[in-house]
C-alpha cells in the first residue's frame, strides 16, 4: 500500500450520521482531511467498518474540567469488501481502521460489522467544549505508525456534497455554555441529501458583490465550507464540480469576505474575524449534514446568546485572528 492511497468511505456507511466533518479539528490527525469524524444520535460507538479488532488501547488526554482525561483507541483490520470502503492507489490488503471516542466493548481478535456497537462514546480532553460527541475514525496501513497521531491517508466521503447558501441571517434555536445554534440556512431535503454551507472559489463574484454566499455562481465554483473558520487554521472545500481541479491558492470567499486559498480541497483560512450582531466571537463550526438541520453554528465561549435571538454574522479582515489550533 503506498503512502498515496485514498481511503473512500461509502454513503451506506454515512448515511447512519446526521452529519460528519473532514476538516473540524486543531489536530494532525485531520490534516488535509485525512480522518472524518461521524456525528451520530445517540452515545452509541457503531463501528464503521468491517473487520476483525486489532488493538485497543488507552491513553492520556489533556486535563479539562467537562472531559474525561482517559482516551481509547480502537484499531480494527478492514475488510474492505464487506465495509464497501474502496481504496484507490493500490491494492486493499493491510488497511487498518482508527477509531477514537469510544471506550471499547470489544476484544482483540473479535469480528464486527458496520454498525456494531463497539462501546459507548466517551468525551475526553481532546474536545473543545462546543464539539458533540462522535466517532473518530482515521486510516492507515498495517505497517505504519498505528499509535502516533498523525500519519493516516486522505479520506474521501462518497457522497455528493451539496452547498446551500446563506446570507448570514439567522435565529438562535439552541444554545450551550460555549455556542449557538441557528436555524439557518434551512435543510433542503432532510435525510436525503448532505448538504453544507456555501462558499465560492471564484472569488470574485461575490467579493465585488460585497454579499452573501453565492447564489449564482456556476456549479464548478460553488462548494461547501469544512472546518473551524477561522479559529482553526484550515478547512476544506467539498463537493462543486468534480471534473474542474482546484489550483493552487485558488482564493475562496464566504459572506463577502475572502476567507481563504485552496489547494485542491485544502483551505488555508485567511486572518479574518467572525463578528456576530456587531462583536466578535471565535468562530464558525462548519460540517456537512444530511440532517435534520444545516444551520450555522456559532463558537461563542464568551458571548451569550438567547433562544429567538435574530443574529446577523459577517467577517471582516483582522490583525490579531482568533487561533486556537
Amino acid at each position: 500500500m503506498t503512502v498515496d492511497a485514498t481511503v473512500h468511505v461509502p454513503a451506506s456507511t454515512l448515511r447512519a450520521y446526521d452529519r460528519f466533518s473532514l476538516y473540524n479539528s486543531p489536530y494532525p490527525a485531520h490534516d488535509a482531511g485525512c480522518a472524518i469524524d461521524l456525528y451520530p444520535e445517540d452515545n452509541v460507538g457503531r463501528s464503521p467498518v468491517a473487520g476483525v479488532v486489532r488493538e485497543t488501547r488507552t491513553v492520556r488526554a489533556p486535563g479539562k474540567p467537562y472531559a474525561a482525561d482517559e482516551e481509547y483507541l480502537v484499531l480494527v483490520d478492514v475488510d474492505c469488501e464487506r465495509s464497501g470502503v474502496r481504496v484507490e492507489g493500490t491494492d486493499e490488503e493491510g488497511l487498518v481502521a482508527r477509531i477514537l471516542h469510544v471506550q471499547p466493548a470489544v476484544d482483540p481478535g473479535e469480528t464486527v460489522a458496520v454498525g456494531d456497537p463497539l462501546g459507548p462514546m466517551i468525551r475526553s480532553g481532546f474536545f473543545a467544549p462546543w464539539v458533540a460527541n462522535h466517532v473518530h475514525v482515521g486510516f492507515r496501513r498495517a505497517e505504519q505508525n498505528l499509535h502516533r497521531a498523525g500519519g493516516s491517508l486522505p479520506v474521501v466521503a462518497d457522497v455528493d456534497v451539496e452547498s446551500v447558501s446563506w446570507n448570514g441571517i439567522g435565529t438562535v434555536v439552541d444554545v450551550g455554555d460555549t455556542y449557538a445554534l441557528l436555524d439557518s440556512p434551512a435543510h433542503p431535503d432532510p435525510g436525503e441529501r448532505f448538504v453544507g454551507i456555501a462558499g465560492s472559489l471564484s472569488g470574485a463574484a461575490e467579493a465585488a458583490a460585497g454579499g452573501p454566499s453565492p447564489a449564482n455562481d456556476t456549479a464548478e465554483n460553488r462548494i461547501a465550507l469544512d472546518g473551524g473558520l477561522a479559529h482553526y487554521a484550515a478547512g476544506g472545500a467539498l463537493g462543486g464540480d468534480p471534473s474542474s481541479a482546484v489550483a493552487e491558492r485558488t482564493p475562496v470567499s464566504f459572506l463577502g469576505q475572502r476567507v481563504g486559498d485552496a489547494d485542491g480541497r485544502d483551505v488555508a483560512w485567511r486572518d479574518i474575524d467572525v463578528v456576530a450582531n456587531g462583536e466578535r466571537i471565535t468562530g464558525l463550526s462548519l460540517f456537512v449534514s444530511l440532517g435534520p438541520a444545516c444551520g450555522a453554528k456559532l463558537v461563542c465561549p464568551d458571548r451569550e446568546f438567547e433562544v429567538g435571538e435574530r443574529v446577523e454574522v459577517s467577517l471582516r479582515e483582522s490583525e490579531e485572528p482568533i487561533r486556537l489550533g
